[in-house]
């Protein structure tokens, strides 16, 4: 356990970090797994370009706020957009 005061202030942040992140990254394997299944089981491209919008909207809103490194969240949407022209062949 911390001693000092300035250690404990740091341990009282990066527990309210952690709990932050936590939930940021909940939010991505969530969204990642709702693209993936939309884009592998639905027929409607309208419905397919919209997810794919607010999938990469979140997965850059995740990137901006330093949970996940930026050539991660470009190459998690590549991928995405990889996985309809895949389909779509």
């Amino acid at each position: 356990m911390a001693n000092h005061k300035s250690a404990i202030k740091r341990a009282r942040q990066n527990k309210k970090r952690y709990a932050r992140n936590k939930a940021y990254r909940t939010r991505l394997k969530n969204i990642l797994k709702k693209t993936r299944m939309i884009i592998d089981t639905e027929t409607d491209q309208e419905k397919i370009k919209q997810q794919l919008v607010e999938a990469e909207r979140i997965i850059r809103k995740i990137a901006t706020k330093g949970v996940i490194h930026d050539n991660k969240a470009s190459r998690l949407i590549s991928r995405l957009y990889d996985r309809l022209r895949k389909k779509a062949s």
